[in-house]
């Protein structure tokens, strides 16, 4: 086990799975039983969720709605998968507590960080909801801004793809992929790893990004025993 504690982040349009919008409980569960197999052999786990699957603040702007309400609805939509992963983790047994950045106190804790410090000790997942709690920034820079909150060792972006490739590998049947890249030449190539607010937030504090596919059934125990999967930017 290389990695004590992590910040682990999911796109909410990773939990559709086959599904145009909403939440798949077949993929869901699938998460919480990777996740579960890390928390029994004692790695501190910490999640921040996107809310892509239910609404984006960003979209609801382009069409016209006020930028700062459809943040604020996209900050709801991460509550409501904080509230669904949290469940299929409790169903696997798995100690949970949901903090929000927003109050929402009858739903979660509010965030603090010293108490979401004392429940990693307790070997309880804590699951970050709303964001940073304010419009204009994107989950990928609450999930920079909380790993470095709570001195996580490093964040692991669960996504789709199996790494950073110099292509969308998705469109590019030629792309190839990096299996390390420094921060450094992903800002020099122009490689989309995180908005650039993360991604240079992360940059100054060193701490290591890992992109992998969070689909692949495993990949999240074999990063944690230092398997080389996906691309570690650092």
């Amino acid at each position: 086990m290389i990695y004590k504690r992590i910040l682990l982040k999911l796109s909410g349009e990773a939990l559709m799975g086959v599904r145009q919008y909403g939440i798949d409980p077949k993929r869901i569960t699938e998460y919480a039983q990777d996740i579960k197999k890390i928390v029994e052999q004692g790695v501190q786990v910490a999640i921040v969720i996107g809310g892509g699957n239910i609404f984006r603040g960003l979209s609801g702007a382009n069409n016209g709605m006020e930028r700062v309400q459809g943040d604020h609805m996209g900050m709801l939509a991460t509550i409501i998968n904080g509230l669904a992963l949290q469940s299929a983790l409790e169903n696997e047994k798995i100690e949970t507590r949901l903090q929000s950045a927003i109050k929402i106190n009858e739903v979660a804790e509010p965030f603090i960080r010293r108490r979401a410090i004392r429940h990693l000790q307790k070997n309880r997942v804590v699951i970050f909801g709303g964001g940073t709690g304010n419009p204009y920034f994107t989950t990928d820079s609450a999930a920079v801004l909380r790993a470095i909150e709570i001195e996580a060792d490093v964040i692991l972006k669960g996504t789709r793809v199996d790494g950073i490739y110099n292509a969308d590998p998705e469109k590019d049947s030629s792309a190839s992929k990096y299996n390390a890249i420094s921060f450094a030449d992903v800002l020099k190539k122009g490689l989309k790893v995180m908005d650039t607010t993360a991604f240079t937030l992360s940059q100054e504090n060193k701490l290591p990004i890992i992109v992998f596919d969070m689909n692949k059934k495993g990949n999240l125990a074999g990063i944690i025993s230092g398997e080389k999967i996906g691309t570690r930017v650092s």
